[in-house]
């Protein structure tokens, strides 16, 4: 089967590197799902699940906080703001994290359109890693 490279890149490190058949990206306007042949394009990228399907299976699911993917026929690059294989993603630090990013929030009520929606979209990742989170 066909395939194309997918570089996942978060702040620290080069979080993965290589072919796959199929990958999902939580793209700001749903689901999205990359083949390969895939026409260019740049994406905004939600706190979501990327899924990636090799040899005809899923074969790795990582969290993201959110970020931006560009996709061309060949090779998609996503640039997360943060990315946890969730088999490493802790349920209990998410759900701290998500209190606090709750409170940050509350404290954002009467700052500027952009700073509220930076941290309503931060509470939304937050929220979905508490929801998949695979470790206790």
């Amino acid at each position: 089967m066909a395939t194309f490279l997918l570089e996942l890149v978060s702040p620290e490190k080069l979080l993965l590197s290589r072919q796959v058949e199929m990958a999902t990206i939580p793209a700001e306007e749903g689901e999205m799902g990359v083949l390969p042949g895939h026409s260019p394009m740049i994406v905004a990228l939600r706190g979501g699940v990327i899924r990636v399907r090799e040899n005809g299976a899923e074969t790795e699911k990582l969290f993201i906080a959110g970020g931006f993917a560009e996709v061309s026929p060949e090779r998609v690059t996503i640039l997360a703001d943060e990315a946890t294989p969730l088999a490493n993603l802790s349920r209990t630090a998410s759900e701290r994290r998500l209190a606090e990013a709750e409170a940050a929030l509350q404290e954002a009520v009467s700052e500027p359109e952009p700073k509220r929606d930076a941290a309503y979209a931060r509470v939304q990742a937050l929220r979905t890693a508490v929801s998949v989170a695979e470790a206790a």
